[in-house]
């Protein structure tokens, strides 16, 4: 039963992250994106992999937390796209001026 808790609250809180990088990609900046946050987020799915793997719990919750990580990743992956976004239009506004 604690399996299936801690699926459920998995599968919650994960379905805001494709929410997130699919506003984020199209959003084409960073600055609502916090580096820090995805970070700490991708820390805390770590977190519980390996703490599944050293209880040698291999079951779906486990295969929750990778996708999650996966989707997080993707995230930051956005993020450093978008700054590369955010500095080429800083660097258009320098020139306009």
């Amino acid at each position: 039963m604690s399996n299936a808790l801690e699926a459920a609250m998995l599968i919650c809180f994960g379905l805001s992250w494709p929410i997130s990088v699919y506003k984020n990609i199209k959003s084409h900046s960073a600055k609502n994106m916090s580096f820090r946050f995805n970070l700490l987020i991708i820390i805390g799915y770590l977190a519980g992999i390996l703490a599944k793997c050293y209880i040698h719990a291999y079951n779906y919750v486990l295969v929750v937390y990778m996708v999650n990580l996966t989707i997080v990743s993707l995230n930051m992956i956005v993020y450093f796209n978008n700054k590369k976004y955010d500095e080429m239009a800083y660097q258009g506004e320098a020139y306009a001026k």
